[in-house]
């Protein structure tokens, strides 16, 4: 741990995962509190939840990984009130100068223009149709969506267009679009992964504090499946002696709560996520801390983390071969799907706005 990786005081930092608030990886200079030197008492208010406007220019962001499914994102808000402390976007918020610790989770991003901003991009006449994916890099329906309505926003545009689009979420505000989900749901160009970490409501508590308790997720899956949207659970991502004990409890409540497939990825540490991990280790699991980062060693050559293609998301080695075999079996005997069937594209098309002239055909 560096100098500046210290711990904020409990008090300030209720309902939060992250330890503490250290500064990204392009600052020159470390943020670090000090006492002023009078020995007077001074009572710090807890650390609130702070949120800024974006004005993108584009929403699309097309990505070149062969080991994702999809091609191409889109973020409603950078940062995520849900303060998952494992989270692989922590990272991100060093590109605006701020902490992927503390900050990632309490000083949030929200880009309003968003939705008008994807319009403009799909009735680009270079613009070529693939499922666009949601919730990616942070939650669309993180906390702030209620008051925001960003992501009802993107979603309408995206019934509009006939667009598919693949979201990914903990978060239960989902149900307030089931409006639209199933409308786009019966024409097959929507499908939802619902991340199930733990079964466990106080390990998940710790993890993920600021997101629906295990069985709160297992009811949105009911209701969203209820409603003929198809949804995957995913035990991602798996913590290693900690969490991935329960990989088959999870699928078979997700499969029992009406998931059709399913999905399953290791614990990712990249750059400023690893130290933070390590706090939150030393701070809730001391016991195990050194087993669980020793089996990630394992499975990443000897580091806590490799960005390395194709074995970044499950890890490689005896350790990780053994989770996969865990998973395929579960999956065969619960009759889980790892494949599902492509979104549909060919139904998109630009509405007309007023002024266009209709086709003749």
């Amino acid at each position: 741990m560096t100098d500046s990786l210290r711990p904020v005081d409990p008090d300030r930092r209720k309902g939060r995962a992250a330890l503490s608030r250290d500064c990204g990886r392009f600052e020159r200079f470390a943020k670090v509190d000090e006492a002023d030197g009078w020995d007077i008492p001074e009572e710090l208010p807890a650390i609130r939840t702070e949120v800024r406007d974006e004005t993108p220019r584009s929403v699309i962001n097309y990505v070149r990984s062969p080991d994702l499914p999809f091609d191409r994102t889109l973020n409603p808000y950078r940062g995520c009130e849900h303060g998952c402390i494992y989270c692989f976007a922590r990272p991100t918020h060093a590109y605006l100068g701020l902490s992927p610790g503390l900050d990632f989770e309490t000083k949030l991003i929200a880009r309003p223009d968003a939705p008008e901003v994807l319009a403009r991009e799909l009735r680009a006449k270079k613009y070529s149709v693939a499922p666009l994916a949601i919730g990616t890099n942070t939650d669309p329906y993180q906390p702030i969506e209620r008051d925001r309505g960003i992501m009802r926003r993107c979603l309408e545009v995206l019934q509009a267009f006939n667009h598919p689009v693949a979201i990914v979420t903990k978060g239960a505000l989902i149900e307030r679009d089931l409006d639209i989900l199933a409308g786009m749901a019966e024409r097959g160009l929507v499908r939802v992964g619902v991340s199930v970490t733990s079964l466990d409501a106080d390990l998940s508590r710790k993890m993920e504090p600021r997101a629906p308790s295990p069985k709160r997720r297992l009811q949105m899956i009911e209701r969203l499946t209820g409603a003929g949207v198809p949804v995957r659970v995913m035990a991602a991502p798996l913590v290693p002696a900690l969490s991935d004990p329960e990989l088959e409890a999870i699928l078979t409540a997700g499969r029992d709560a009406g998931a059709d497939a399913a999905s399953w990825i290791m614990l990712r540490l990249p750059l400023e996520v690893a130290p933070l991990w390590q706090e939150w280790l030393a701070e809730h699991y001391p016991d195990r801390a050194n087993r669980i980062l020793n089996h990630l060693r394992d499975m990443h050559g000897g580091e806590l983390y490799s960005a390395q293609w194709n074995k970044r998301m499950r890890g490689q080695g005896v350790y990780a071969e053994l989770i996969a075999q865990r998973f395929h079996t579960a999956v065969r005997r619960l009759g889980l799907a790892i494949e599902t069937p492509a979104l549909r594209c060919d139904l998109f098309q630009p509405p007309l706005r007023v002024g266009d002239q209709m086709s003749l055909f």
